[in-house]
């Protein structure tokens, strides 16, 4: 059976973490993905401290398995959500947009093991001085906001930097994914466009639907001009996006304007000239939808089999 480090220290069947995507990762999801021996994230950003912790109350009661918390550190309320997971008994936390070093003794003081999203070896090394339990290496192909360097060229180079174990994300759809990324040295994957297609995962049919159209150039990059690059699938939305970034004509506060709100327009109304449909590079192999279960299988059953084909190959 596929196991590494990361799953004697999380409790967890398979090195298999299930994105904390933002509007998305709710409890339901989370919790399916946890009940299949991954690892599910609920996501912080989804209206307020209150309704964060009614999703992590509705996910215990859906599994008695490990699930954690993903915590956007640049939200407004995201002092509020750090001391509620204190409060409510998680033991699990991700992070991502900004440094978690203020709430890092309280989390530590409550047993909670912290696994910060990284894009590069700088930035995982500081979380390591921090204390961080392990790393998630994000390359530029994942979903969302995104660094410059990609997953290939990252993942090793952050396993050779730091003591500590290694998520590879950005690119992973399958056991092949998963497998390289094991090669690399990671610990485990990261997956979050795989699962916009669970069954488990609530967003609006349009997305679905834009994902299983998608084609291997299926996604773009906007935002850069405003240090805040983010991949998405080609919409009216983000090619007009584009189009604004382009026009020098056109200020920096008009095209944040313009994007204000566009990842829930996407989620919950599948508004294509609105909404921004966030999708990493391996969209183009969404072809249809599955349970939380069905994917995590496949995924680290996947991997193990590849992993030992090749090694027969090669004689080993």
């Amino acid at each position: 059976m596929l196991k590494s480090a990361i799953c004697n220290i999380l409790g967890i069947r398979y090195p298999v973490f299930q994105g904390g995507m933002a509007w998305i990762a709710d409890a339901t999801l989370a919790a399916a993905v946890s009940e299949a021996g991954g690892l599910g994230l609920i996501s912080a950003v989804n209206y307020g401290k209150e309704a964060v912790r009614e999703e992590i109350r509705k996910a215990r009661a859906l599994t008695d398995k490990p699930f954690g918390v993903n915590i956007m550190l640049a939200a407004p309320d995201a002092a509020e959500i750090a001391s509620l997971v204190v409060e409510e008994g998680v033991k699990i936390v991700t992070t991502g947009a900004g440094s978690p070093a203020r709430y890092m003794d309280m989390w530590k003081e409550a047993g909670i093991k912290v696994i910060p999203v990284v894009a590069s070896v700088a930035y995982a090394l500081k979380m390591q001085e921090l204390g961080a339990t392990a790393v998630v290496a994000e390359g530029a192909e994942s979903g969302g906001h995104i660094g410059e360097t990609h997953t290939m060229a990252l993942v090793p180079q952050v396993v050779d930097a730091v003591d500590i174990p290694v998520i590879a994300a950005g690119g992973i759809f399958d056991g092949r994914g998963a497998a390289a990324a094991f090669m690399l040295g990671a610990s485990g994957v990261q997956v979050g466009t795989r699962f916009l297609m669970a069954r488990e995962c609530r967003i609006h049919p349009v997305y679905k639907e834009r994902l299983v159209k998608a084609s291997d150039i299926g996604t773009m990059v906007t935002g850069r001009s405003l240090q805040d690059a983010v991949r998405s699938l080609k919409t009216p939305f983000s090619k007009q996006f584009a189009r604004m970034e382009a026009d020098p004509s056109v200020g920096a506060d008009e095209i944040r304007s313009f994007g204000t709100g566009s990842l829930r327009k996407a989620v919950f109304d599948g508004d294509l000239a609105g909404g921004s449909f966030l999708a990493g590079e391996v969209a183009g192999m969404c072809r249809k939808e599955e349970s939380a279960r069905e994917i995590v299988l496949d995924i680290a059953e996947g991997a193990e089999k590849v992993m030992k084909e090749k090694s027969s190959i090669y004689g080993c």
